[in-house]
């Protein structure tokens, strides 16, 4: 993709130093944008076609002014505490509703549309203490958020804050609700196929769902580049799971049961992409490493 394929000259990168803001910044500057990547601190070195700034976004009136001044034909808002396993909950929740509010209502009053990171964190299953069973299988964009802890809670308050400002300034914004996020420079040891104890692992409860960086930067510009208008949800996963086993023995090991409605075949992923393939026209085209002994990851979005 290219800048010809939207009418973005400049775009303005919250969170622009994270895991997910650097692949995003050099992508969309790789295509020839003007990036403007807005984080707490700048780098040390610039490339070209981009800028940072360094801005507390939970502060409103930096936020406001920041995107005055920048005057950006579109913003990707990505900035988040995104670990809320090593982070207070009080914390956690915070910084990321009043991030979110600062930025999408500036953007709103001034205008301009928005990309925004939510994540799979918002149906409730992620980090919940209670067992978590789906609806039905797979889950899509309508399925019910049902979050017990403050991050998935923040990123529902966050969705709710994109409807009003949609409501409010007649704008649009997409919603990327992204699986957990892997890829290079992260590494992480992969359970084994056999003999894992789905139970107790970690990415069981998200029934190994995932998808790789590099996607999630090829979504946010796909997102870009498509007039929706309005306030569109889209998930972003890749295929099928990454753990190597069937997602529906998965799911049942994890929950203990399936829900009645259940599509799911083989390694297919619990949560649907269909959506993005219609809306956006996106596919992923990173896949899990199956034969590797290592993978990349995760981020917890």
């Amino acid at each position: 993709m290219t800048t010809t394929d939207y009418d973005h000259d400049t775009v303005l990168v919250t969170g622009a130093l994270g895991g997910v803001g650097r692949w995003v910044v050099d992508r969309l500057a790789d295509s020839g944008t003007h990036v403007v990547g807005v984080d707490l601190d700048r780098p040390e070195g610039t490339r070209s076609n981009t800028e940072f700034w360094a801005v507390d976004l939970t502060e409103k009136g930096l936020a406001r002014e920041t995107i005055d001044e920048v005057a950006p034909d579109a913003v990707v808002h990505l900035a988040a505490v995104s670990d809320p396993v090593c982070n207070p909950d009080s914390r956690v929740f915070d910084n990321n509703v009043a991030s979110t509010y600062n930025v999408l209502s500036a953007a709103g009053q001034a205008g301009i549309d928005v990309v925004w990171t939510s994540s799979q964190a918002a149906y409730g299953a992620l980090f919940a203490e209670s067992t978590w069973t789906p609806a039905y299988l797979p889950i899509d964009e309508a399925h019910e958020c049902r979050p017990e802890d403050a991050y998935g809670l923040s990123k529902v308050c966050g969705e709710e804050i994109a409807r009003t400002v949609v409501r409010r300034h007649d704008v649009s914004v997409t919603t990327i609700r992204p699986a957990t996020i892997f890829g290079p420079g992260r590494t992480r040891r992969r359970p084994h196929a056999d003999g894992t104890d789905l139970t107790s692992d970690a990415a069981g409860r998200n029934f190994g769902s995932f998808v790789d960086v590099r996607d999630v930067a090829r979504m946010v510009e796909a997102a870009l580049a498509t007039d929706h208008g309005g306030h569109e949800t889209v998930l972003c996963v890749a295929d099928e799971n990454y753990l190597g086993q069937p997602t529906a023995e998965i799911v049942e090991a994890v929950c203990g049961t399936l829900p009645d409605q259940c599509e799911l075949e083989g390694r297919q992923a619990a949560l649907s992409n269909a959506k993005a393939a219609d809306l956006l026209g996106w596919e992923p085209t990173y896949t899990s490493p199956r034969s590797e002994a290592d993978v990349s990851g995760p981020e917890w979005l």
